[in-house]
Formats: structure tokens, sequence, C-alpha cells
């Protein structure tokens, strides 16, 4: 590479490109300075700029926003960046290595997909994606464009998460796992309702920023962030912090043996607030894997009227607990703690994300070698597909009757639902309430990933969406 400069290695190496192994180490990427591009300039995309902005081997050459007045801040951060507002353009240029997609999750795959197709690598933000079908034609993408794609959900490069693996599952410390709860615990308020609809500020290019997204008018008081809980853009609760404590759960009790769930059974509702939040601000879920029964409890809500907290639950707020034969782990992100059978603690661990996830990433490029990230794009794929499923059983509900809520029977989903009644019962709701719906019991096959059997044509229509041209997303022959 002394004699060669990086443009004119990348020409000369374009037409037998096609045929190189991505398995062979890139040497243009191991001896030169990574030219990253940036698909957001919001706040999650701020932290991501600030560690790979902060590598001595990554030059942030591209920023990427609809939002011109985000656009405009982080130019001043970084003024020899090339700036963006349409993401197609960025992609033309032939000297970005990778790109960083951390937008809404509506356009989360359609991005990626994008971006591998036009030769570049890519970390993008979990969920990675916004329906099951998308997402399944990221992974095909990935392997199709023979490129380097990782997932956002950092707490994989956690060395700790390994000694938990060694204590569950080598050492079998607490003997057999039995059965584990999820948690997803933390109060957000109302985003507001509008008698007319949001007026978008001039500074966005909001055919952009919708994307694939369905044209409708926005009823919410802010565009940014609150996209989480409409179901056009975002993903909910489930998506959004659901998806990392399902991960600790596939990682650490499965250990990735287990992809996606046999049967979904679930429900919840968004309640008291009023507001035009569409996704559950409760939510309850029982997940059956053919092994270990999973359930996951969410709540945005106070304890109640006038309090400022969580209501109770076992474990931790966000995290899980493996329900083992000799006692149980309760498990988080930067730390977990074991107990034994009469409840004592037996051991901690203590974690530590850091910027390893984004350094696992740059690594894996340099190698040309996806099967060093610690979360790849199958592995996001399967993670956020619990979250996708999770979401379908609320959506494809009906209103809750006591009677259809024991069609399955497990102590976790028992107790689960009773912690609910109690939810409830402080804003003087009972779960029979028109607002809380519950699922019937989705059979779904993992393997080709749709719901078969009795209630299967009500969930199906949901594992994907229609997509506003010209931002839909292809399917992919791998």
């Amino acid at each position: 590479m002394n004699q060669l400069t990086r443009r004119q290695f990348v020409a000369s190496t374009a037409a037998v490109g096609a045929s190189l192994s991505l398995s062979s180490p890139s040497f243009a990427l191991a001896n030169d300075s990574i030219n990253m591009g940036f698909i957001s300039c919001g706040g999650r995309a701020g932290e991501h700029l600030r560690r790979f902005g902060g590598m001595a081997d990554v030059n942030v050459a591209a920023i990427c926003d609809p939002d011109r007045s985000r656009l405009g801040s982080v130019k001043d951060r970084f003024p020899k960046a090339d700036a963006y507002t349409d993401l197609r353009k960025m992609l033309d240029d032939k000297s970005i290595d990778a790109v960083v997609v951390a937008t809404s999750n509506h356009w989360h795959c359609l991005a990626s997909i994008w971006a591998m197709e036009a030769g570049k690598h890519v970390y993008v933000e979990k969920p990675l994606s916004h329906n099951q079908w998308e997402g399944q034609q990221t992974v095909a993408a990935a392997k199709k464009y023979n490129r380097v794609c990782a997932i956002g959900t950092q707490q994989r490069s956690d060395p700790m998460q390994a000694e938990i693996q060694k204590f569950l599952h080598e050492d079998k410390a607490l003997g057999e796992i039995q059965s584990a709860r999820v948690n997803r615990y933390g109060v957000r308020g109302a985003i507001g309702k509008r008698p007319t609809p949001l007026q978008i500020s001039q500074d966005v290019d909001y055919d952009l920023w919708l994307g694939p997204g369905e044209d409708r008018p926005i009823m919410r008081n802010k565009l940014q962030y609150d996209w989480h809980w409409d179901w056009n853009t975002g993903s909910g609760e489930m998506g959004n912090w659901g998806v990392h404590v399902l991960d600790d759960v596939r990682n650490n009790i499965f250990q990735d043996r287990v992809t996606l769930p046999k049967r979904i059974f679930g429900g919840g509702g968004r309640i008291v607030y009023g507001d035009a939040g569409e996704t559950p601000n409760i939510h309850f879920v029982y997940f059956d894997t053919g092994s270990i029964p999973v359930v996951i409890g969410l709540s945005n809500l106070p304890a109640g009227p006038g309090v400022k907290g969580s209501p109770k639950h076992p474990g931790p707020g966000s995290g899980y607990v493996a329900y083992c034969e000799g006692g149980r782990l309760e498990g988080q992100r930067g730390g977990a703690r074991a107990f034994d059978a009469d409840g004592k603690e037996i051991r901690r661990f203590r974690g530590n994300s850091g910027g390893g996830h984004q350094q696992n990433f740059i690594d894996a490029m340099k190698a040309g070698d996806s099967s060093l990230l610690n979360s790849d794009v199958k592995v996001g794929h399967d993670s956020t597909g619990w979250c996708n499923l999770a979401n379908i059983a609320f959506r494809a509900g009906v209103p809750f009757r006591e009677e259809d809520a024991t069609a399955v029977k497990d102590p976790n989903w028992n107790s689960l639902l009773g912690e609910m009644r109690q939810h409830l019962g402080a804003y003087s709701m009972r779960m029979q309430s028109p607002e809380i719906m519950l699922s019937p019991v989705l059979d779904f096959d993992p393997q080709n990933e749709v719901f078969v059997g009795d209630n299967a044509e009500a969930a199906n229509v949901f594992l994907t969406r229609e997509y506003r041209a010209p931002f839909k997303v292809p399917a992919i022959d791998a």
C-alpha cells in the first residue's frame, strides 16, 4: 500500500472485489484510517460519534440527518465531515468504508441494506428491524454483499457476560436453569395529544425523515424521540429497552441456542395518560421456547397516582432473573448477583460495556471477518424477533378476559398477571378494562419465521408492512 493511495487501491480491485471472500483480511482497512459516515445526528448518534470519533484509526468523514438543525450542531463538532440530508447521496461516496445507522426504528433495515448494497460495512442500532420480514432481508443482504454488520446491543461486548455463562452453564453453580423472568420497568411521561396535526419544522425534510413509513398526521407534541411510541415509526418500550434485556436472556440463559420462541401469549395496554401514543405502556408476555419458559413484564407508569417510582416486581428494573434448582441469578447491564436457595448472596459480577462494542466492530471490519462480531446481524435479528413477536401478541389481541388468561399454566406467568392486577388497581382499573388486550396463544415456526395454526392469520399480517415508495425495503435473494 506504500505506492498506492487508498482510492487507487479501491479502483484497481473493484473488478475482482465481488470474488474476494470477506474472511480474507482487507488490507485497505487494515492500514488506512477508516472513513465512517453517520446516518442520524440524534441523541444515540452523539454517543457513537464520541466513541468512534475518539479512535485514532477512525475518521468521521460524513454526517447525515434530514433535520438540518441537528445536522448543523454536529457539523460544528466535526467541521471536516461532509454533511448530507439525504443518506443516498452520502452512500454514493465510495471513500466511505462504513456507516453507523442510528435513525428511528423504521429506517434501520432500509438504511442498512442500502449501505451494504453500496459496499459499506454497517453498525446499526437496536432494534435491528421494525418488523420481522425486513430483518430477514437485512440478514440476507449482509450475506449477499459480504459485509460486516453489527447490532448495537452493546452489553454483548461486556466480558462479564462470559463469566455469567461459565457460572451458569459450565460450573452449574446453581444447578439447572428452570425458568426466566425479564423486566423493563421505567417511568415515562405522556407525550400529549394535539387537537390538530403537528406542524413539521422547516428545518426537517419530512419526506426523508418519514422514509418507509406511512404519511399520516402526527398528533403528539414532538417529532423527535416520541416516534418510539407510534407504530408507524417505533416499536414501543419492548423494542427500545426490551431488546436489551431479552438479548441478555438469549445470550446468558440460552447461549443463543434458542433463536425464536415456539409459542407467544401476551397482552397489555396504553392506559392512564390518554395521549397520542399507540404502543403499550404496560406489557406482559409469555414465551414458550420448548425448554426454559420465559416471561417479561414491562411498565412505563409510576406505581400509582402521585408516586415517583415503578411498581414492585421481582428482580432488577431493567434486567432478568434466572430461576435455578439451587437459587437464582439476577442480571442487568453492568452487574449481576447470584443467590442460593435460602436467598443468601453467593457471588457478585461487575461489568463494564464501555466502548468495547464499537471497537469490536472496527476489529471485525479490519480482519474482514464477521464471525469476530460479538453481536452480528443474525444475533440482532433473533433478539429483535422476540420483541417483534411480543408486540404482535398485543396488536393481535382482543379485550382481556380472565378465563382466557389461564391458557398458559406457568407460575411466573401467574405471578406476573397478579402484579399487573395490583398495578392497575392503583389506578382504579381492572384487567378486564376495555383498554387491556390479550392475544390468543400464538404458535410460531422459528425456522420459517411465520405464525402457524388456528390463530395465524390475525398475527401474520404484522410480520411486514406496506412501504412507501420510493423507500421500499427490497426482497434480498442471498
